[in-house]
Parts: structure tokens; sequence; C-alpha cells
């Protein structure tokens, strides 16, 4: 996710803040799956629109020069995901959203 810096002025003391973007969120009956560690994701398994068991491979995220299988922790559909092979990632970063 990209951070932008912005100067805000409130009552006229002036701060400097980090804005981060948000990607999709989770709606009603839906959840994110996060990135459990920093990491470069290698491939996308799983494909938008596709059901999903509970402990089936989503994703593949490197990690520490390991591959790491992201599972779906319940039965779902791949809603979205906010990633792409390729992209590095930060721990507790959004990757999809099941529902």
């Amino acid at each position: 996710m990209s951070t932008k810096k912005f100067n805000v002025t409130v009552n006229g003391t002036t701060y400097e803040v980090e804005v981060e973007e948000v990607k999709a969120a989770a709606g009603a009956g839906e959840h994110s799956i996060d990135a459990p560690m920093p990491g470069k994701i290698v491939k996308l398994v799983a494909a938008e629109g596709a059901s999903v068991k509970a402990g089936e491979v989503l994703l593949i995220l490197e990690a520490m020069k390991m591959q790491n299988e992201i599972t779906a922790d319940a039965d779902g559909v791949v809603k979205k995901f906010n990633v792409a092979a390729g992209q590095s990632v930060k721990a507790h970063e959004s990757l999809l959203i099941l529902g």
C-alpha cells in the first residue's frame, strides 16, 4: 500500500501526517485475509469469484526466502484480490476479501 505525506493545519498548528491508501474493505458477511508477515506475492492460486473450502490455498507469499501458502480460514467465495503477483506487502496488509 502506498503512503502519502500531507501538512494539515488545525487551529493554527501545522502537523505533518502520513496517509495510507486503503484498498477494498470487507462488506457485510465478508472478511479480509491478511498477510501474516511482510513479503512478496509469488502467485495467486485461486481466482476472483472462485468458491473455496477452508484450508484451500489462495496465494503464495515469499518471506525470508521461504514460500508460504496463504489459505482460506473458512469456506467462501474469493470476492476480490487486493494484491498482484510480484507485489511486496507489509504484515497485516489485506491480501483478499473472502465472503
